[in-house]
């Protein structure tokens, strides 16, 4: 049984709609697929159908933004499975709309060097909770500005020390939730809490604070950004805590900053079985 559990629509920061996602799934075999837009739950309804017309088991899913004070880092936390997704609805209000209010204002700043219309960058963010780097990038390159989604345009804009908008990129983080309340939270709604690729945000000191505090119930370590010597201390830690041991794309498809196919970096089937069968009563 091929899992993917890490994937992004156009809900998110994704190129490809539910739809798309879930028949691309089915030609790669994937028949446990997860779709984790970025503090979005709205694709569980739809997706649930039309996993079903495909043969593809949709597991109930979103990834959350959140903020390690301690260290001064973001830190995604994957969730699966919430029995109670209403309890998670007004974390994703709060944080899409500081996301949304960050998003206009970074592309208002673009605009003043860029003579592109506001509207060309909406184009692409039309179906998302909010605006994303992606989206902006996007316009440029059909304004002719870059051939590049990620190259020295997108340094130029993004770099968060000498960017355009490193002042607006700073304060992403500024409306993130606490690491702790977002898995407080998840176990409350009876969801599954899970790091999202721990590399990333070099997140590996919190996810074993998290870990000897019973605070968070798994690991993602199976993802690109981590090689083979991390993807073990990850292992080690998380069979150290008794955490379940994750893996997915992080398909965003044309979104990506590297080619990557839905499918790759799996779940293994043991592990796919610890979510399905985990059960959190939602206090």
């Amino acid at each position: 049984m091929k899992a993917d559990l890490h994937c992004h629509t156009t809900i998110s920061d994704g190129s490809l709609g539910i739809g798309d996602i879930i028949k691309q799934a089915d030609r790669d075999n994937v028949r446990y697929l997860a779709i984790t837009d970025h503090d979005s739950l709205a694709s569980l309804s739809r997706s649930a159908v039309l996993g079903k017309r495909y043969n593809v088991t949709v597991i109930p899913a979103a990834e959350f933004s959140a903020f390690d004070s301690e260290r001064g880092r973001k830190v995604h936390i994957l969730c699966y499975m919430p029995e109670k997704p209403d309890r998670l609805e007004g974390l994703c209000l709060r944080t899409s709309e500081g996301r949304m209010k960050l998003g206009k204002s970074i592309a208002m700043r673009v605009l003043e060097k860029y003579p592109i219309t506001l509207e060309s960058i909406l184009r692409y963010s039309a179906g998302s909770k909010a605006i994303y780097k992606c989206h902006i990038m996007h316009a440029l390159m059909d304004y002719g500005y870059t051939t590049d989604l990620y190259g020295s345009v997108y340094d130029e804009i993004f770099d968060a020390k000498e960017g355009l908008c490193a002042l607006q990129v700073r304060q992403e983080a500024d409306f993130y939730p606490d690491v702790r309340f977002v898995t407080t939270l998840i176990r409350a709604s009876g969801g599954i809490s899970v790091m999202a690729h721990p590399k990333v945000f070099d997140s590996l000191d919190l996810l074993e604070e998290l870990a000897a505090e019973g605070a968070i119930d798994g690991a993602e370590v199976w993802h690109s950004s981590a090689d083979e010597k991390f993807r073990g201390e990850v292992t080690q830690l998380a069979e150290r805590y008794g955490l379940i041991k994750t893996g997915g794309s992080d398909f965003h498809g044309f979104y990506n900053h590297y080619a990557i196919q839905i499918g790759s970096n799996p779940t293994p089937e043991a592990e796919l079985e610890k979510i399905l069968n985990h059960r959190v009563k939602a206090l």
